[in-house]
């Protein structure tokens, strides 16, 4: 099978601001760009016996002007792990080897919460001869600012074995604004390497690329302290690596690309710095340390490579595997991890290319699987900011928020402007209390949530009131407007409510637990009543001839509470696979497009491998064949494999759903299962 080509490659993934990707088939085809599509440009050039070839990007910044540019070198191989993405290259007798690493690491948050990045340099000979070589990197002042109009200032510093070259927007204003198409331009900009008299540290202007085409001698430039309009000169921080004569020994070199941004959110009022910053390390420290522990984290980035992989393969074959290795730096490169005033971790996403709305409940619920794989705590950083929220005087409603604010200015709920017709109120009820319940029994805190237990429970007396035959609202899929009587949001209010009672039971509270898990048996059984239309299930109450992905029956299957009939669920997988299209199955009868996390959660369903691979094995299409150069997008035209909106959002988190499922994590609720009669 050819490996996938995808539609963006992730290179810089850290957090939502400092994200940089490949949106073409070869490195040398653009600039590469923000997950917004902004160009955040860097180039690399490699001399070889004196003749020079690109590598990645292109030498003039200005498209309107002609130039010659220098030869593409062969791009052989792209390759997306969960960590690193290598492309190798070769060209007169030589191998080049380029590595991007976010060691993005969640059993390690210090490591996952700095803001470094790799970029690794391998070359050798691969004809027999020595041949010289030097190679030349930079990256643009467009990685810190919002506008190119903007201007920068910048500096180069010599100190403890690395060159540290430095550039930032000229007004030092902290998270002075919000918005979703929006860029950093606080804090400062790196570009390191380890000194040695083999590497040189340039800040100039982009002609610098030419001159090095040229051959001609750069000129260190001093400090920038006068502010330069970055579309007017175009500054680059570049590294020269002079290696010099290579044989069939391979040459390894390596540059750190590093972000402070000083300060990281705005959380109801106070200003916080980024998690990795709260023992008090310098910038300096970070980049220090990114260095000194390259090899080690390579080492443990690559053996997490491959367990996600293998239990990708294992659970869904190599295409559902490459599903999530484009799914894993995205859905951590959504958010930003840092500590509330009280020292607790705040996992914070931005709801990236859909409104910018921040610590979004209905986007942090489709992403929990893979986070409840591997670090639970972080499905509590999500959850905190709601419960506080929520909590707080500032909310007046009944039912649970939809986000906190607009990132990276979390002072309150900005959807639909706090209207009551604009909620989803049994969406988010049901968001939080399916949340609640998986990470507690995924290892997180219990202690923690049982001291919210008392709004966890206003919330299931919601779904008991209202959740089983909604009224007209909206729920995540919001696209697709306001619904009456909506199914799948009705199995989501039952599982909210069962949800309620696992909380329950693991508190101690068998009666109540009891009671709660006997009211979402009976929602349930009237559900399918309700739904029941032949061989499959309504997309709304009342609507004969319709129908819908049912993701949220997935929470049944993963709890083990057993309180929809597995003939139904059986009847929905048949249908699912009957209703495919070339690049998946649709959301619902209304339209051609699907969302891709909730197709994978609705193929988990199956017991069966087989309809799993059938039902999820076109999203791998779409993504090889789309036109829309784009990271992961969750929202697609399964005829066309035309996105239709949303890009670098962290829902992808939900492809690793398969995963949760078949490592029975949530499977510890056999424990608690007494309270439905011993299933």
């Amino acid at each position: 099978m050819s490996a996938i080509r995808p539609p963006a490659v992730p290179l810089v993934t850290v957090d939502p601001y400092f994200s940089v990707w490949s949106q073409a088939d070869h490195l040398t085809d653009d600039f590469t760009r923000h997950w917004t599509g902004q160009r955040h440009a860097m180039t690399g050039l490699i001399r070889i016996d004196g003749m020079v070839e690109r590598f990645a990007g292109l030498v003039e910044p200005n498209a309107e002007r002609y130039y010659t540019e220098p030869q593409a070198m062969e791009q052989k191989s792209v390759t997306v792990s969960p960590l690193s993405t290598v492309y190798t290259f070769q060209s007169a007798g030589i191998e080049l080897t380029v590595r991007f690493t976010s060691p993005l690491l969640l059993n390690d948050l210090d490591v996952l919460s700095r803001p470094a990045s790799y970029v690794a340099f391998e070359v050798r000979s691969t004809d027999g001869e020595e041949h010289d070589v030097q190679i030349y990197f930079d990256v643009t002042g467009e990685w810190c600012v919002d506008q190119s109009k903007q201007a920068v200032i910048s500096k180069k510093e010599e100190t403890d074995g690395l060159i540290s070259l430095q550039i930032a927007h000229e007004t030092q204003e902290p998270v002075n604004r919000s918005g979703d198409d929006h860029r950093i331009d606080w804090g400062y900009f790196y570009l390191n390497a380890e000194k040695s008299d083999q590497v040189s540290g340039y800040i100039a202007p982009a002609h610098i690329r030419k001159n090095f085409v040229r051959n001609e001698k750069l000129a260190e430039s001093p400090a920038q302290t006068e502010a330069q309009v970055v579309a007017d000169v175009q500054p680059v921080m570049a590294l020269v690596y002079n290696i010099g004569s290579v044989g069939s020994v391979t040459e390894k070199r390596l540059a750190v690309l590093a972000y402070d941004d000083v300060i990281a959110i705005e959380y109801f009022g106070e200003k916080l710095q980024a998690y990795w910053k709260r023992n008090g390390q310098s910038t300096q420290e970070m980049i220090a340390a990114a260095f000194s522990e390259y090899e080690s984290l390579l080492e443990r980035c690559a053996a997490f490579d491959k367990q996600i992989i293998a239990e990708g393969e294992q659970s869904g074959g190599s295409r559902y595997a490459d599903l999530l290795a484009l799914s894993y730096r995205q859905a951590i490169a959504a958010h930003k991890l840092v500590l509330d005033t009280e020292g607790e971790i705040l996992f914070l996403s931005k709801e990236c290319y859909s409104n910018g709305c921040m610590a979004t409940v209905d986007v942090s619920y489709p992403s929990v699987p893979m986070f409840l794989l591997y670090a639970p705590e972080l499905v509590e950083g999500m959850i905190r900011p709601i419960l506080k929220y929520a909590e707080s005087d500032a909310w007046t409603f009944e039912f649970a928020p939809h986000d906190i604010g607009q990132y990276p200015i979390g002072n309150g709920q900005v959807y639909s402007e706090n209207q009551r017709e604009g909620q989803m109120p049994v969406e988010e009820c049901g968001n939080m209390l399916c949340m609640a319940a998986s990470v507690a029994l995924a290892g997180g805190n219990r202690d923690y949530l049982f001291s919210h237990i008392d709004i966890l429970g206003e919330w299931a007396d919601y779904l008991t009131e209202f959740g089983l035959d909604p009224e007209n609202q909206l729920c995540t899929d919001d696209f697709a407007g306001h619904l009456a009587r909506n199914a799948n949001l009705s199995v989501k209010a039952v599982m909210g409510v069962a949800s309620y009672s696992i909380l329950k039971k693991l508190q101690g509270d068998e009666e109540t637990a009891g009671r709660y898990m006997a009211k979402a048996k009976e929602m349930a059984v009237q559900w399918e009543q309700l739904a029941a239309d032949g061989d499959h299930t309504k997309l709304a109450f009342g609507s004969e001839g319709t129908w819908s992905l049912k993701y949220n029956l997935i929470w049944d299957v993963l709890f083990g509470t057993e309180l929809f009939s597995k003939e139904m669920i059986n009847k929905e997988i048949s249908w699912y696979k009957k209703m495919s299209n070339d690049y998946g199955t649709p959301l619902d009868n209304r339209a051609n497009y699907t969302k891709n996390d909730w197709l994978v959660w609705s193929a988990a369903l199956s017991d069966n491998q087989d309809d799993f691979e059938e039902l999820v094995s076109p999203i791998w299409d779409m993504l090889n064949e789309t036109e829309d150069r784009v990271q992961f997008s969750d929202w697609t035209d399964t005829v066309t494999a035309r996105q239709i909106g949303f890009q670098h959002r962290t829902v992808v988190g939900g492809i690793f759903m398969k995963v949760l499922k078949d490592k029975g994590v949530m499977k510890a609720f056999e424990a608690v299962s007494s309270v439905n009669g011993g299933k």
